[in-house]
């Protein structure tokens, strides 16, 4: 669950980590075999998705009133990822006959409060797959040592400072309240692959859409959200913090369409769109000087100006430079970001395109 803009990846190999589901798999069965034997594990070993292994050590053990605890900290290798070093905790007591597993949200795991996420309104937040692997994890434990009707329990996952660490999400805006998300297809964790921000993105999509919003907005970061937030009137739901992410958030609208889409951000990002770049991130794509030299070209710039624009040390001073001689610019890259846009959905939405300055200002715009 990976916040702020991405980090630079460092050079060589990175270590992958575990999932919040990985790891609350790991507590539950140490939790279930407790229950059924009264000895905890001080390691578990579960088995995820694709085969993998792991084992994770036990921190912390507990007979309840009700059942067993056990807790396991999250460890997500050399991703950055705010979730890291959290204790995932586990509490699993006797459910009803017949029940099988079944699932709550403790202290710091948060709540579905809207529709369109793959739970329904009033569910903890521990997505499907964790579910899964959860389930799988337990089962194993179940019939090593249990009998029959050992296998209805209720899970209850708690992560102390959940609730803080969720105000650090996308969780408010998808309407997950009072914690964070249990989160992982595969149960690793892949360092720098971003992919807890790309499915807050689908997410967003997905509420947007079951709520009916026909006109959705994403933005490079706070300032262009801010500013079309201003300027197009649409609720927090409808607005998507898609950060350098354009390819995350193309591709999922080309199979989830939206009437509208209104991209917005600032004058260098949005150039690295209209050339072409759907991954905005600076270690990935940069901004292509000589290109947008060939714009003050051809929107009638003299020789100077295209060369001054061509040796210019930021796509800002760029900008500067073609503001001065009263060329537009900034309507050209977001014509060009809304042409690039407009191919990777392959029709079906209509798009538009705002570029805002530092301050929030409208300084070019296409589509509006």
């Amino acid at each position: 669950m990976t916040t702020g803009k991405p980090a630079r990846k460092p050079d060589g190999v990175l270590r992958k980590g575990w999932t919040t589901g990985a790891c609350a798999a790991a507590a539950a069965a140490a939790a279930q075999q407790a229950l059924l034997t009264g000895v905890f594990p001080d390691h578990v070993e579960i088995v995820l998705p694709r085969g993998e292994r792991p084992v994770f050590a036990v921190s912390r053990q507990q007979i309840t009133e009700l059942g067993a605890l056990a807790a396991v900290i999250k460890d997500a290798g050399d991703d950055p990822d705010i979730t890291h070093g959290a204790e995932i905790v586990v509490e699993v007591t006797p459910g009803q006959p017949g029940s099988g597993l079944s699932f709550a949200a403790g202290a710091g795991v948060g709540t579905v409060t809207l529709p369109g996420l793959p739970l329904a309104v009033g569910e903890p937040a521990i997505n499907p797959s964790p579910r899964r692997i959860i389930t799988t994890a337990v089962s194993a434990v179940t019939e090593a040592h249990g009998k029959p009707g050992d296998g209805d329990r209720l899970i209850t996952i708690s992560v102390p400072g959940g609730a803080v660490l969720a105000e650090k999400t996308m969780n408010g805006r998808l309407g997950i309240i009072g914690g964070i998300s249990i989160l992982g297809t595969t149960g690793i964790v892949v360092p720098y692959s971003c992919s807890s921000w790309i499915h807050s993105i689908h997410r967003g999509i997905d509420v947007a859409r079951a709520n009916n919003f026909e006109h959705i907005a994403a933005a490079t970061g706070s300032t262009s959200e801010a500013a079309v937030r201003k300027m197009t009137g649409l609720p927090e739901q409808a607005l998507i913090d898609m950060g350098d992410f354009a390819g995350g958030l193309l591709k999922y609208l080309r199979s989830h369409p939206v009437a509208h889409l209104t991209i917005a951000g600032g004058f260098g990002k949005l150039s690295k769109l209209a050339d072409g770049h759907i991954d905005l991130h600076s270690s990935r794509s940069e901004v292509n000087m000589a290109g947008l030299a060939e714009m003050v070209g051809k929107l009638g710039g003299n020789d100077e100006l295209v060369n001054r624009v061509a040796g210019a040390n930021t796509a800002l001073e760029a900008f500067e430079l073609a503001q001065q001689s009263g060329l537009p610019l900034a309507d050209r890259v977001a014509t060009g970001a809304r042409e690039v846009a407009l191919a990777a959905l392959s029709g079906g939405t209509e798009v538009s395109v705002a570029v805002f300055d530092r301050q929030g200002e409208l300084v070019g715009h296409a589509g509006l």
